[in-house]
């Protein structure tokens, strides 16, 4: 595992912002491991600070814009990409406005005076987000697509609404190829979206210096493109600079199809969301601290060990879903299921967030309450024969390491066929529960 890294010194630009059309200097500060990335507002009283996180975003149109409280940056993504692209984890990006400069519209400047500074290697280890499974995003435009890989790879699609200036791009994301394949791609714009950003206030400091203008088949620009397929190329910038925002560097392979800023954050959100989904289940149903755990139910009478149990169920691997019998007489019965991470059905249900199926559940009650009904049988002579099951509620997951109680109590029998009431529960809590009904008939 890599190191993490900072600048080896200050790193200063000065410009246009591309929205605000403001003068802006620009210094870019050596930060200390696991604090990221951070800007801070030099012109404002006390200086205040914005993390560079998604949960700061709050603006998403034609660039990304984090806030914290009345303190706003704007068009971050240039900046954050230049960082990411060439292996930087932490830093402090100061302004003395309130978005960084635009420079030519990509992200050239911010790696050139970022490699002037020098990168610096901190003692403490880079710490990667990795995913258990994939994620989609889809809204109505966009498709983003995220699998679990062992490096940080973007395959882009870009095109506008009628299909103009379809291009496709993909790399994987290292210092070289982020400083010769991405960091010169430049912003670009259609022409008919010119008026609508001018009437809502924004690119007061945009010009052909600092973005591409297409106007029909036309490619209005002070220069020849840097790239045959630079307006998807800039579509990854934009990707790699919101995705800074998860706070760490990712592995994963992003396949992405018209993206955009809004697509990008959300696509963020989703990726922690996935993360916290183990850490939210244990809290969530983990039986608080101060709750004594009940006392272990006693062995009684009419107990079966799993050998006995093997006599009278025909179930087998992977379907017995009964380890013992604790008690048992007339009219009811408890037994015990030890679900372990071993359990088959872990593999599909759910990858990285594993949790016993419902419908297993109520099999394991049916089967407790078969062995309640051939009790008075010789053994292997009878099957219970399960019917049917109503009023069915589950009411909280079952996780690796639970001990599932089933306790199946009678409620009416005539002749071979009954009707019993089904509860099972972990650490004294109903889990789920169901009124099931069997049939006996011969072996």
């Amino acid at each position: 595992m890599l190191n993490q890294q900072t600048l080896n010194r200050a790193a200063s630009f000065s410009g246009i912002g591309l929205h605000n059309g403001n003068r802006v200097n620009m210094t870019i500060l050596p930060a200390p491991a696991n604090s990221g990335f951070v800007f801070r507002r030099t012109d404002l009283d006390g200086k205040p600070e914005i993390e560079a996180k998604v949960e700061n975003v709050t603006f998403t149109n034609r660039s990304t814009t984090l806030a914290k409280g009345n303190v706003k940056v704007h068009t971050v993504e240039h900046v954050l990409a230049a960082l990411v692209g060439l292996g930087v984890d932490n830093a402090v990006v100061e302004l003395d406005a309130n978005e960084p400069p635009i420079a030519d519209g990509s992200s050239r400047d911010f790696t050139q005076i970022i490699k002037a500074a020098g990168i610096k290697e901190l003692p403490e280890k880079k710490e990667y987000i990795t995913l258990t499974e994939p994620i989609e995003l889809r809204t109505d435009d966009t498709l983003m697509t995220v699998f679990p890989d062992e490096n940080f790879k973007i395959t882009c699609t870009s095109t506008d609404k009628k299909n103009r200036f379809t291009q496709f791009f993909s790399t994987d994301i290292t210092p070289k190829t982020w400083e010769k394949e991405l960091s010169h791609a430049r912003t670009f714009v259609f022409f008919e979206e010119l008026e609508y950003l001018f009437k809502n206030g924004l690119i007061k400091g945009g010009s052909l210096e600092s973005a591409i203008v297409i106007r029909d088949d036309a490619v209005l620009t002070t220069e020849p493109l840097r790239y045959p397929e630079e307006f998807v190329r800039h579509k990854i910038i934009d990707i790699i600079g919101d995705l800074a925002l998860l706070g760490k560097p990712i592995k994963a392979h992003i396949v992405a199809v018209r993206p955009g800023h809004a697509a990008n954050c959300e696509l963020a959100k989703k990726i922690l969301e996935q993360l916290s989904r183990p850490l939210r289940a244990a809290q969530a149903f983990t039986a608080p601290p101060a709750k004594p755990a009940p006392e272990p139910l006693p062995v009684a009478a009419g107990a079966m060990d799993i050998n006995e149990v093997m006599k009278f169920l025909p179930h087998r691997y992977p379907f017995l879903l009964v380890d013992r019998v604790l008690q048992m007489d007339d009219k009811k019965i408890i037994a015990l299921k030890n679900v372990t991470i071993n359990e088959p059905f872990f593999q599909g249900h759910f990858p990285g967030h594993p949790i016993m199926p419902g419908v297993l559940q109520l099999e394991a009650m049916a089967q407790v309450g078969g062995l309640l009904m051939m009790q008075s049988a010789p053994a292997g002579k009878q099957i219970a024969y399960f019917m049917s099951a109503e009023n069915v509620k589950w009411r909280k997951p079952v996780l690796p390491g639970d001990t599932l109680i089933i306790e199946v109590e009678m409620m009416k029998a005539r002749g071979k066929i009954c009707k019993a009431k089904g509860v099972c529960k972990v650490a004294g809590d109903v889990v789920s529960e169901a009124e099931v009904t069997f049939m006996l008939r011969d072996a």
